[in-house]
């Protein structure tokens, strides 16, 4: 009974669409803004 209450809190082990959304859009953020400071140090080093 206790781990039917306390999969019933957590939403039965789902993550929110929105909340997955918006971390696969910060990660892919975050790479490209990464490869950008990559490149411009690179090219700026040459």
């Amino acid at each position: 009974m206790l781990s039917e209450k306390t999969g019933l809190e957590r939403g039965e082990g789902r993550f929110p669409r929105g909340v997955a959304l918006r971390l696969f859009a910060y990660i892919v953020a975050g790479h490209v803004l990464g490869f950008f400071l990559y490149l411009l140090f690179s090219l700026g080093a040459e």
